[in-house]
């Protein structure tokens, strides 16, 4: 679902601009409708010039609207995968096209370049659940098991944590945590969904926290078989951060990722992927052959990043997203020893 912008003056949709842009829309033809091109082609074609002159590049989030997804995002991914490549890249410039604990992650692994956010009220309702101090108290109250923390928290959260996770790793982290430790129980935190559903894939006994997705917390079972029930023969993806009923009516849960994984490598004829909107337009773009069923959970969060306060924040180099440096590395500890789980291969492979 597109977000249009606002007409400016100073950037008239010319024939110049449908030049330059005429590849990208042939791109999200069949997603964003021709008529409301013209809005967006003029912000485009002036991000994409303003990133060369300014060193940067663009993260761009599974949930982001098509427009910006495919059309000025020079990355695509989940959270942790953008954070990685924000690492990378020679740009000394880090424009994220997602929410706040998305670029303190980037600023955690990438310390020496300038990581913006276009939108301070970017936030999320899973990472403001819990704070550092929540956690030393979670800690305090159950001495010696070891925290496992989703990515999906800010930065002091995960300096309080011994190793963050993400959906597509959490069971393989939470068994090696425990094994190293020698305990047969762990903390986990903030997605008490996420924690339940990995419960019922481990022996490992988890103690959750009661942080949910605000997109992900309102799908429920009966919406479902809703699905189903209207399009007969169409495939269910559930993310994990779903409620435990919703991720067992599914025929698949995994990340976004994996997600995106399981359409291209199985190709069904028509799939629902149960997460935000956004998503499966984009998934759209990639596999034009699949029918997509969507069902629109919008993040609110998600939807503040426009192509207008893109275009803002590399003329103006705000905001700035910066990290205690104490906090920081000790952040980055966790994360570093949760890239140093091995995988299943059968998990990689999902």
């Amino acid at each position: 679902m597109a977000v249009l912008e606002a007409a400016r003056p100073d950037l008239p949709y010319t024939p110049a601009v449908a030049r330059a842009t005429r590849d990208l829309y042939a791109k999200v033809a069949h997603v964003i409708p021709e008529i409301e091109w013209p809005a967006f082609a003029p912000y485009v074609d002036a991000i994409n010039r303003l990133k060369t002159q300014k060193n940067a590049v663009i993260l761009g989030h599974n949930y982001m609207t098509p427009e910006i997804f495919n059309c000025v995002s020079d990355f695509t991914g989940d959270s942790l995968q953008l954070a990685r490549e924000a690492a990378r890249t020679d740009a000394q410039v880090i424009v994220q096209a997602g929410v706040h604990f998305m670029a303190e992650t980037s600023k955690i692994l990438s310390p020496q370049k300038t990581v913006l956010i276009p939108d301070l009220r970017a936030g999320c309702s899973l990472a403001a659940s819990i704070t550092g101090a929540d956690v030393r108290l979670l800690k305090q109250k159950y001495p010696g098991l070891p925290v496992v923390t989703y990515v999906n928290t800010s930065a002091e959260v995960k300096a309080e944590s011994d190793v963050c996770c993400t959906s597509s790793n959490a069971v393989a982290v939470v068994e090696d945590i425990a094994r190293e430790r020698g305990s047969d129980t762990v903390i986990m935190i903030p997605d008490e969904y996420l924690a339940q559903n990995v419960a019922k894939k481990t022996p490992v006994k988890i103690i959750t926290w009661k942080g949910h997705c605000e997109v992900h917390e309102r799908f429920t079972a009966a919406d479902i078989r809703a699905y189903r029930e209207g399009n007969p023969g169409v495939v269910v993806l559930a993310h994990p951060e779903c409620p435990p009923d919703v991720v067992a009516e599914a025929d698949f849960a995994g990340s976004t990722s994996a997600m995106i994984g399981y359409v291209g490598q199985k190709r069904p004829r028509r799939v629902v992927m149960v997460t935000e909107c956004s998503m499966s337009d984009n998934v759209a773009v990639e596999f034009p052959d699949v029918e997509f069923v969507r069902p629109c959970n919008l993040c609110p969060h998600m939807k503040r990043i426009t192509l207008a306060g893109i275009l803002n924040s590399l003329q103006t180099m705000t905001h700035e997203v910066m990290v205690d440096r104490e906090i920081a590395a000790r952040a980055k500890a966790s994360v570093e020893r949760m890239l140093a789980v091995k995988m299943p291969v059968q998990a990689k492979a999902a």
